[in-house]
């Protein structure tokens, strides 16, 4: 009997049916020699510090860092069900082996990985490892296992990114909430994210827009402009020779054929760049459609960071671009042409190649998926058959012409083979708009044009583009690309799989929040991620140092660099930061902790929020306040809770049962009023119940 570890159970529910498993138990199914069962994400997850000692359970600059020197895990809280039966299903007699058929990248390794050894599991193991959800990818996949063994440097990979988050961020959110006074969450990939869309902001509120003028030519059947000048007068004598000399010789005329190659296939990034831009979908959302898709069957594995299919695939690219041009109605008519050796590159796929739609997805109803799933599938489906394409072929005409001694430019364009443009919808729809706005008359050089007029254009210079998702994405995806060598092909912070959580996560803790219109949205920085990136040190945000850490992931999975080595680099960091790090003086102002409110203040009406001592009001003028350690409730056996502090700010008063008398030795019920005196100092009175 084999044990079929899937990561969901939905994967593990398509496998069964594959190799003949369909029996149900408890969590998990059996038959044919096989028992499949699921993880449900995430079972096994790195302890808290305080699991360490229990000191740790209070956040105290002084025990800083935090470097565990053996690590401990622990199941998962919301899913100890599921460990359970899945241990009970290692520890079955009748299983000899098990096969790991999570996701097959670095964190499907992990989370296999967690929960074989937090199991105490010591049966061998083989990988199932396949880029497709059909029924005969999962039958070849089977028939190709692989051992375990052979991905332990996937695994040790994924241990030091788990393990080198968790350094960072224990480690640097308590230093820096320590000394700050507030919870501010720092990540190793989270905060030189941040650092980009706070630098970003900031340069766009120190751009000063700059005036500029240029002189425009107006022919009968099209414009040349002049180039830029800063000064509007100069400009505006320009115009009027112009006027003067009213025509114009043509001093070049210049021809070429230009082509523009088809795109290429979808990886991940770009294919929620294109949704982005196209739809307005987040990086997250254009993920979990994808991810959907494919566990209906109908795309490939969406994780991935290669845009090229393998060299064994050639074959299978014709008949998959018909049956997907014709179920998907994608220029029907036209027979799509296929130029598989343009997708085709072993090389250049890493673990998986590039996101496609399966022969399943030409069969299926689109129209009865959800909308989001229907666009992303669509996509797909004509981003196969533009990128086997042929080229979009134009002549190019560039005109120059003189005038008052000043050189006028003009360019002209005509589409004269749309190619793989044909089939891109939309995106063919504008290229024969631009063909057609773009067309010049027959010119020769030496003709001499009489003016229609002249036009004074008058513009600004323009800031820096907010981030988009798609923008970020491109930015994160480059971030320090120059700093490798041409040959690399993984740069950047983050990775496919990783990218949108890490957006999701800043917009949730409220470092960056998305504005603007349903299709176009901007990512902007807030106060509070401003203030973060103001006193985090260059070393945690820069983008440099995380694309860094990523390479070397990257090589501790190919068996490249040394685990431990990795490991030491990121301690060592992170206890020099804590050693070197001083509080930058000022930062009080910009770091104004979190308070929350709790209600009105009697005296002045202002609202009351909760500092580290009690609740005050926030108009610092008033004296009100109700401290947590409040000797009046302290004499009568209470504490000044949340909730107690609640009732006396709306109510004016608050029930209390169980009071002790030290002078009478008895416990009794009462109400206590909360007043204010001239001051807005409060003041508290009893109105006794019976005594007990």
């Amino acid at each position: 009997m084999k044990l079929v570890l899937a990561e969901k159970p939905s994967v593990a529910m398509s496998l069964a049916k594959v190799i003949g498993a369909n029996q149900r138990g408890d969590g998990y199914m059996e038959g044919n020699g096989y028992l499949v069962s699921w993880c449900v994400g995430h079972l096994v997850e790195l302890s808290q510090p305080e699991a360490y000692d229990e000191k740790y359970a209070k956040w105290r600059y002084d025990d800083l860092p935090i470097l565990p020197e053996h690590w401990q895990y622990q199941v998962s809280a919301s899913t100890k069900k599921q460990f359970g039966i899945l241990k009970k299903l290692m520890q079955r007699k009748d299983v000899e082996s098990l096969i790991c058929a999570t996701d097959a990248g670095r964190e499907g390794e992990l989370i296999f990985r967690l929960v074989y050894h937090q199991c105490g599991c010591k049966k061998s193991v083989e990988r199932l490892w396949i880029s497709s959800m059909e029924d005969s990818a999962i039958r070849e996949g089977f028939q190709k296992l692989r051992p375990g063994t052979e991905y332990d440097a996937l695994y040790e990979a994924a241990l030091c990114r788990e393990r080198a988050d968790w350094i960072v961020g224990i480690n640097a959110t308590r230093l820096f909430s320590c000394l700050y006074g507030q919870t501010l969450n720092v990540g190793r990939v989270m905060t030189p994210t941040l650092a980009m869309v706070v630098m970003r902001d900031a340069a766009i509120r120190a751009f000063k827009p700059e005036p500029f003028y240029s002189a425009e030519l107006k022919f009968r059947d099209f414009q040349a402009g002049g180039e830029r000048m800063k000064e509007k007068a100069e400009a505006e004598k320009l115009v009027a020779e112009c006027c003067q000399a009213g025509s114009a010789i043509i001093t070049k005329v210049e021809q070429k054929e230009k082509s523009e190659k088809p795109p290429a296939l979808f990886d991940l990034t770009s294919l929620q760049r294109e949704a982005n831009r196209q739809l307005g979908f987040t990086a997250q959302q254009t993920l979990d459609y994808t991810q959907a898709l494919y566990e209906k069957k109908l795309v490939t594995y969406p994780r991935t960071d290669s845009r090229y299919l393998t060299d064994d695939m050639a074959p299978l690219v014709p008949e998959l671009v018909s049956v997907i041009q014709q179920s998907f109605q994608i220029q029907p008519d036209a027979p799509a042409p296929v130029n598989a050796a343009q997708v085709v590159n072993s090389k250049k796929v890493t673990d998986h190649h590039a996101i496609i739609p399966t022969k399943t997805a030409a069969g299926y109803d689109i129209f009865s998926l959800p909308s989001g799933e229907q666009a992303i599938l669509t996509m797909l489906a004509v981003r196969l058959i533009c990128a086997v394409g042929t080229p979009c072929r134009y002549a190019e005409t560039i005109v120059e012409a003189e005038c008052a001694s000043q050189k006028f430019c003009t360019k002209g364009k005509t589409v004269t083979d749309m190619g793989w443009r044909r089939y891109a919808g939309k995106a063919a729809e504008d290229a024969e708009k631009n063909a057609e706005a773009g067309d010049l008359p027959e010119l020769s050089e030496g003709m001499t044009l009489e003016l229609a007029g002249v036009d004074l254009k008058e513009g600004k210079t323009s800031p820096p583009k907010r981030f988009t998702e798609d923008l970020l994405l491109s930015a994160m995806e480059s971030a320090s690309s120059d700093e490798f060598p041409a040959g690399v092909e993984r740069k950047g912070i983050g990775t496919p799989a990783t990218r949108a959580a890490i957006i999701e996560k800043l917009v949730q803790k409220g470092f960056i929040e998305r504005r603007g219109d349903k299709k176009t949205k901007y990512l902007c920085s807030t106060d509070k991620g401003n203030a973060l990136v103001t006193v985090v040190p260059e070393q945690i945000q820069s983008p440099s140092m995380t694309a860094d850490w990523e390479e070397k992931l990257l090589k501790i999975e190919h068996g490249e660099y040394d685990s431990d080595a990795f490991m030491g680099e990121i301690s060592n960091m992170v206890s020099g930061l804590v050693k070197t790090y001083e509080a930058v003086k000022g930062a009080d102002v910009l770091m104004q902790p979190e308070r929350k409110t709790i209600g009105s203040c009697p005296a002045c009406g202002s609202d009351v929020c909760e500092t580290a001592k009690g609740w005050f009001c926030r108009d610092k003028s008033c004296k009100f306040a109700l401290w947590k350690e409040n000797r009046f409730f302290q004499t009568l056996g209470k504490q000044m809770t949340e909730e107690l502090a609640r009732q006396l700010l709306n109510q004016g008063k608050a029930r209390l049962t169980h009071c002790y008398s030290k002078k009478s030795g008895r416990y009794y019920d009462t109400t206590v009023h909360v007043e204010t005196g001239e001051d807005g100092a409060a003041a508290f009175k009893l109105e006794f119940g019976g005594k007990k």
